[in-house]
């Protein structure tokens, strides 16, 4: 695994192993993860969606602590993934990196808690799985507009993008700060710290 640009990501590209049989490699490797992440990964829940060319998913986010850290692949067609630092107090505030998420090259991307993620969906049936440290609670669940002009995210020119009506009335990152609705990064990073 290899740091992202935005302090507490990290991406991952496994070798794949092609016969005449088909390929196979190994999605997540427990011993490779604390290495990169000084933690274990606590598995809480595992999610998969399935999503039409153009469909954007996010930024989504939970409160911290606990927060929600999720990792997350693509295994059928490709995905745009994005991860969003949303911390107060972050020395990244406000930054964001992509990374191509495919059936090809089987890249993987961990996110800490307290960070956002959106994707949008490359190819109709883009099926992406991830793994979650936490489950689904509604009442700690949060969205940022992945349309804010301010964060500037390079979606697909070639894409309209299909959001729900969740996502679509979501706060910009400004107006969900205004609102106390944004982890601080001081928080964050207390609760990274008490991970075994």
């Amino acid at each position: 695994m290899r740091p992202l640009g935005v302090e507490g990501a990290w991406v991952d590209t496994p070798t794949v192993f092609t016969d005449d049989r088909g390929r196979f490699h190994e999605w997540f490797k427990e011993g490779e993860f604390r290495d990169s992440a000084g933690h274990a990964f606590s598995l809480a829940q595992a999610n998969c969606s399935r999503s039409a060319r153009g469909t954007l998913r996010g930024i989504h986010y939970a409160t911290v602590p606990p927060g929600q850290a999720k990792y997350v692949t693509c295994v059928s067609g490709a995905v745009l993934d994005v991860v969003v630092d949303i911390r107060t107090g972050s020395p990244g505030f406000g930054t964001w990196e992509a990374v191509r998420l495919d059936d090809r090259t089987h890249t993987s991307v961990y996110l800490s808690e307290g960070l956002g993620h959106a994707f949008m969906a490359l190819e109709d049936d883009s099926t992406v799985v991830y793994l979650c440290s936490e489950g689904y609670a509604p009442e700690r669940e949060f969205g940022i507009d992945p349309l804010d002009p301010a964060l500037g995210i390079t979606w697909p020119k070639d894409l309209v993008p299909l959001l729900s009506a969740k996502d679509a009335a979501a706060p910009t990152l400004e107006e969900a700060g205004r609102k106390g609705l944004l982890p601080t990064y001081a928080e964050c990073a207390a609760y990274r710290s008490r991970l075994e």
